[in-house]
């Protein structure tokens, strides 16, 4: 999947592909075709840059029932020819999960359309799962024949389906099929199933990697042999070092540290940060200085694990070097570091969004570090990323150090989150938002009576107003 084209974040277009709560204000208050085009736009082109973690569908699906929008949009796009020749689960997903969404709000049309594209779609297993939590059991009974149809009888098309029993996310249909009335299907989806049972039972009795009694020098060996496959394994490497390393093997696991192979190095960097020897952090510096790429982000990873007193001075040492080292000791601050590391903070913070813009993955650190220290200089700066930035996760975050560093968050941005994607950023505006604006005192009431908000959400809401609806 390509990285979507993200629109400005002063256009509506842009607010909806943040997941913004303005961008649903903007919205219904926008021409109602030109607001549907962008969030049929939205939906047909996911615009998450992590789509497996990223909140959209129930956002997406409320503003759907808020325009009255219709599915003809959705429909092409799922019974479009590339469904076939682009399977990944990227393409529909988000599409699938906000029909499941719509669905759950009583629309028919919705469960109608999840039904035939499990019965004829490419990514029928995730609609398949939308309709596990929304559907009746007749209507999923009739899906058991063209599910099934699926997979071939031979050999291999069994190995397929007991595959596809195995990973099902939500296993309710298969429960329901292996009782059917017909004998062919009810028989043949037990024996998938008994299939994958015993399939996940082999993998478990047949585990690879380290075994007890292995040396110092068998776990660098194993954690290079991942390497040289592109699998990154010193990070297991280094727990079963813990596991087999004595004060003996000290020596020579620092001489892996500085001369060892790159998954040797990683390895025993990672185990010498982790136990906290006195003397990994001159390794760790050396490692940045003369190490390969994956040994000075190993380096880096494992400085940014250490807890104690001593990796914090050090950092307030290393906090303005102009590198990767730098970098990590400003997050390190951000975690661990106390009120007189407010300004090393800060200026690491305006640092990543000069250097690298609101999506800087280092910013995820720095925003919490500003808001667990208070720094009210960098209120403008948060206020920046929560506007600019498109992970929607990463707005959150912001969105909780503005409520710690920034006066005007309840009457401001905390207003919109009611309407964010995110259900922990909308928990936030529930807690903070004030309640002298009538569209807070509305919305909140919405919250609490909608059965597919989050119960935290609703918890946070309840604490907000009365039992008789009355803001307080």
């Amino acid at each position: 999947m390509f990285d979507p084209v993200i629109a400005p974040s002063g256009t509506l277009l842009g607010l909806l592909q943040r997941g913004r709560g303005d961008g649903t204000l903007h919205a219904l208050t926008a021409p109602r075709a030109e607001a549907l085009a962008a969030l049929n736009h939205c939906v047909l082109h996911d615009p998450r840059h992590d789509w497996q973690v990223e909140n959209r569908s129930l956002y997406y699906a409320r503003l759907h029932l808020d325009l009255d929008g219709g599915l003809d949009a959705i429909e092409a796009h799922l019974f479009d020819p590339e469904d076939v020749l682009d399977p990944e689960e990227s393409r529909t997903g988000l599409a699938l999960a906000v029909l499941g969404h719509l669905a759950s709000y009583g629309r028919r049309d919705a469960l109608a359309l999840l039904r035939r594209y499990a019965a004829h779609g490419t990514n029928w297993a995730w609609a398949l799962d939308e309709l596990a939590l929304r559907d009746d059991d007749a209507g999923l009974r009739a899906l058991a024949e063209p599910v099934l149809a699926r997979f071939s009888t031979d050999a291999e098309g069994e190995a397929e389906l007991a595959a596809a029993v195995r990973d099902a996310f939500e296993p309710r249909p298969w429960r329901l099929w292996a009782e059917d009335p017909w004998p062919s299907i009810a028989a043949r989806v037990r024996a998938a199933r008994e299939t994958g049972c015993f399939d996940r039972w082999q993998r478990q009795m047949r585990p690879t990697g380290p075994r007890p009694g292995w040396s110092v020098r068998a776990v660098f060996e194993w954690a290079q042999s991942g390497l040289e496959r592109g699998a990154a394994l010193h990070v297991p490497a280094a727990r079963c070092l813990m596991a087999v390393a004595g004060p003996e093997d000290r020596r020579e696991i620092l001489e892996a540290a500085r001369h060892g192979d790159d998954g040797a190095r990683c390895t025993a960097l990672r185990y010498l940060a982790d136990s906290g020897d006195p003397g990994v952090l001159e390794l760790i510096e050396e490692a940045v200085a003369t190490g390969s790429t994956v040994v000075v982000q190993a380096a880096v990873d494992s400085f940014e694990r250490m807890r104690g007193a001593v990796a914090v001075d050090r950092a307030r040492g290393w906090a303005r070097r102009p590198d990767v080292l730098g970098a990590a000791a400003g997050r390190v601050l951000a975690c661990r570091g106390a009120a007189q590391d407010r300004e090393l903070v800060l200026a690491a913070l305006r640092e990543a969004v000069r250097g690298e813009g609101p999506d800087a993955p280092t910013l995820w650190t720095l925003v919490d570090g500003a808001g667990r220290l208070g720094i009210a200089c960098a209120a403008p700066v948060l206020r920046h990323i929560y506007r600019e930035t498109a992970s929607s996760h990463l707005r959150g975050r912001a969105a909780r150090a503005l409520a710690a560093t920034d006066p005007s968050f309840p009457a401001g941005f905390a207003v919109e989150c009611l309407w964010d994607c995110e259900e922990t950023t909308r928990e936030l505006a529930a807690r903070h938002a004030e309640t002298g604006d009538l569209r807070v005192v509305e919305r909140l009431r919405r919250l609490a009576a909608d059965p597919a908000e989050e119960a935290e959400v609703q918890t946070a809401v309840r604490s907000r107003i009365g039992p008789d609806a009355a803001a307080r």
